[in-house]
């Protein structure tokens, strides 16, 4: 089988050097249009000054009117800047995040899984923080150099008034810089822990969602709540430790930063008390003291969103990177393909054999539910083939060599408990809006009831999980949705327990002259989908025992009959 991800193994740094690289021109535009905008800031006290010293000096209006032209032309500059800079940063930002979201759910969502040790919760908090977390690199890079040229302009402009001003801005700088990024690791471990709680109380979340009806069946509701709240106590608390982590980080960088700003206030001033500075330097010194405080707030904070990036992108690395459970090939089988199971033997299978040809009918009643549900995975790729003996083959090939196409293509395995999405009866019908089989699968499930319910027909919306529908609906929906998918090979898992005999009866007849010169499997115990198969396989203690039609069993196997018979 060949997978659609050939480009890991991917560490979390690769993955932020891969964000930076395909974002070049972005950034590169972004960083000369903030850093025009961090320009016009600075030069607008620098402006002030001048204009202040000129003006005292040449009392003019002519030069009174070209300062404020030239203010204007400063305050244009730094509007435009900041708008089209932002812009292009936040598109790039934006498309970015998509671009990993998309790659992390490709991951999730194949139907070879990954060999890493996290719930779909967490897969769906990597793709979607995690992924927008990583992606603020794009805008945190641009914003870290337009702020440092913001303090190279101001401390060039105080060192040409005087030498020790601008030394004081750089050395102050790099000062806090220094004492930042050691807090900054801090910071990035405390959010790998926090976003690693969230997940899993998100984790937990779905789990009880899908979960929730049979858990009220038997009382254990109040456990699983409990369960939870203890999840998401930990994260609570996590954090409140990164909240104040961040908050400690933030008040030391505005604490050395406004120490910053008051020293070369007060040092100006000093110079100018001395004589050595005139007038409108002052001017200007105080006022680039004041401005300063914006840039550096700005670049005190970009260690802290570096190293949240660059844990973000470490957790998308577990997805990204973790191999396939199993390695697809690269065959395709014959269509209007058999099935056969060859001595397999896995959980409570114990070298199960048979066939399946091409066209036939088969039922297969299992005695032990663990046997079905072993059988159902097995055949649908939920185990891979190295973790089970013997071999599946569809089309005289075994599935190890089929490509993922392939499977998907040639062999549908229809869930026992089918997911139902948000949207309407169609979209969850034919999810692809390619099927030839729409109405007559709807016909064959017995779901034309629902349709005609509603005036809206296949258009009547559907929630999330199917939250309106009954649960013989959602039941009739999943497999309304299997037979539209029209297979080569499809295997049901008890598509009928939640609908009435009557309903049933006719569910199976439909569903036998539906697939009828189609290869159809069927792991049941419902005596109406028995009757309808061209043969039944009997699987007890996990391997097949016995072997005929539903009518024969019943009147020559007592165990079968005590089994089937309702």
């Amino acid at each position: 089988m060949t997978t659609a991800d050939n480009k890991r193994p991917r560490p979390g740094s690769d993955i932020l050097r891969t964000a930076l690289r395909r974002n070049v021109g972005a950034m590169a535009g972004g960083t000369v249009l903030m850093g025009l905008y961090q320009a016009g800031e600075t030069a607008f006290p620098i402006a002030l000054g001048l204009i202040v010293e000129h003006t005292m000096r040449d009392r003019s209006l002519g030069s009174l009117g070209v300062s404020i032209a030239a203010l204007a032309v400063i305050i244009t500059t730094v509007s435009l800047s900041w708008r089209f800079g932002m812009r292009v940063l936040q598109k790039a930002n934006t498309t970015e995040a998509h671009r990993w979201r998309v790659r992390v759910a490709e991951c999730g969502l194949q139907p070879v899984a990954r060999d890493v040790d996290l719930k779909s919760g967490e897969v769906l908090t990597i793709a979607t923080e995690d992924a927008d977390q990583t992606a603020d690199i794009i805008e945190v890079v641009p914003l870290l150099i337009s702020s440092l040229v913001a303090v190279l302009i101001a401390a060039v402009a105080l060192g040409l008034a005087d030498l020790r001003l601008g030394v004081l801005v750089i050395a102050g700088t790099v000062a806090i810089l220094t004492v930042l990024s050691v807090m900054s690791r801090r910071i990035g471990s405390s959010t790998r822990e926090q976003q690693a709680r969230v997940a899993r109380a998100g984790a937990k979340v779905a789990d009880l969602i899908i979960g929730l009806r049979p858990l009220h069946g038997f009382g254990g509701n109040h456990a699983a709540f409990r369960s939870y709240r203890e999840v998401s106590t930990e994260a609570k608390h996590q954090a409140v430790t990164v909240a104040k982590v961040n908050g400690v980080y933030a008040g030391t960088a505005l604490a050395l930063n406004a120490v910053l700003a008051a020293a070369v206030t007060l040092t100006a001033g000093w110079l100018a008390f001395e004589g050595r500075i005139n007038i409108g330097e002052l001017v200007m010194a105080v006022g680039l003291a004041q401005f300063i405080m914006e840039p550096l707030k700005l670049f005190s904070e970009m260690p802290k969103y570096v190293m949240i990036a660059r844990a973000s992108a470490e957790r998308m690395a577990l997805v990204l990177s973790a191999p396939p459970v199993t390695t697809p090939g690269a065959e395709r089988p014959a269509p209007g393909c058999g099935l056969e199971v060859d001595g397999v033997r896995h959980g409570a299978l114990r070298r199960v054999r048979f066939g399946v040809a091409a066209g036939e009918f088969v039922a297969v009643a299992a005695y032990q539910p663990r046997a079905a549900a072993d059988l159902a995975a097995v055949l649908a790729l939920r185990v891979p083939p190295d973790a089970y003996e013997g071999a599946v083959r569809v089309g005289g090939r075994d599935l190890a060599d089929l490509s993922v196409d392939a499977v998907r293509e040639h062999l549908l395995v229809n869930p026992y408990d089918g997911e139902i999405f948000a949207g309407t009866l169609r979209t969850n019908i034919d999810p692809s809006g390619t099927s030839r089989l729409l109405p007559e699968a709807v016909e064959a499930s017995m779901l034309t009831d629902v349709v005609a319910l509603h005036r809206e027909g296949l258009d009547h919306p559907v929630r999330d999980r199917g939250a309106n529908l009954s649960g013989g609906q959602r039941q009739r929906l999943s497999l309304a949705r299997a037979l539209a998918a029209d297979t080569d090979v499809l295997v049901l898992r008890d598509p009928t327990t939640a609908v009435d005999a009557v309903t049933e009866q006719l569910i199976a007849r439909n569903v036998a002259e539906l697939r009828r010169g189609r290869t159809t499997v069927v792991i049941t115990s419902s005596p109406a989908l028995l009757d309808v198969a061209d043969r039944v396989l009997v699987l007890d203690d996990g391997v097949v025992t016995a072997e005929d039609t539903h009518r024969n069993l019943l009147a020559t196997d007592e165990d079968y009959c005590l089994a089937v018979a309702r």
